[in-house]
């Protein structure tokens, strides 16, 4: 259960002038004052609140899809990964979220040899990562589904962006619930970074979601027949 730092969070959407100016991050001369923070949903629910608050506390938005859409969409800044990579989309999408570019900046530790290695790749220190991951579960339940159609439903990106991001909870916040969204604000916007009891609290919750949606693909892809590629009895 995420704790107590969660209290005061209500106080945000009454409290926007509160907004912070420098990061807290060191990271080296090399890298630009900026931070990042990587946007990728599937419930879409409270996200142009989210990048708004995000993007008046001094935040670049990197974003893929629809997620990128709905965030421009509401005249926001956003970068989009494949022009964050400096790649075309690969083989429709599949590889982006999983770019090295993208992982060195958001598992790189206060360390030094980890920021020559953001310097060496270009890359940029991500310090939040927003992502949830569709409910398998439903989708896989459509009878009309082929094996190979729920194959290509894995999600292994976004999940993998979001272990990523709670592994390296003592550095990077990762959020997998709309409902806290409000909360991270409220901390960013007060305390200039969000508290490490509270990080920690998210990787948990991280790893339960993904967890979770693990489990959904164990107990779908179960149901199926190899050989036919299609459910018994359909």
């Amino acid at each position: 259960m995420v704790g107590s730092l969660f209290s005061k969070s209500g106080e945000y959407l009454k409290s926007r002038k509160l907004i912070c100016h420098t990061g807290t991050t060191d990271i080296g001369d090399f890298m630009d004052k900026k931070r990042y923070a990587l946007l990728s949903v599937s419930n879409k629910k409270g996200i142009e609140t989210l990048a708004r608050g995000l993007v008046d506390l001094g935040y670049s938005i990197l974003s893929t899809g629809g997620t990128a859409d709905a965030i421009s969409t509401a005249g926001l800044p956003v970068t989009r990964l494949e022009e964050y990579i400096g790649e075309q989309i690969i083989m429709e999408g599949r590889i982006q979220t999983l770019h090295p570019k993208i992982h060195v900046g958001i598992l790189a530790k206060h360390q030094d040899g980890h920021f020559a290695e953001l310097e060496r790749m270009q890359a940029q220190p991500i310090d939040l990562v927003v992502v949830n991951l569709y409910p398998y579960e439903y989708v896989a339940k459509d009878p009309s589904l082929s094996l190979d159609d729920a194959i290509e439903l894995l999600d292994l990106g976004g999940a993998a962006l979001l272990r990523s991001a709670a592994r390296n909870f003592r550095r990077v916040t990762a959020v997998c619930d709309p409902d806290d969204y409000e909360t991270i604000l409220w901390h960013l916007a007060r305390n200039d970074e969000v508290a490490e009891r509270l990080r920690f609290e998210l990787a948990v919750k991280a790893f339960a979601h993904t967890a979770k949606y693990d489990a959904a693909v164990v107990s779908s892809l179960a149901e199926f027949d190899v050989e036919s590629g299609e459910m018994p009895g359909e």
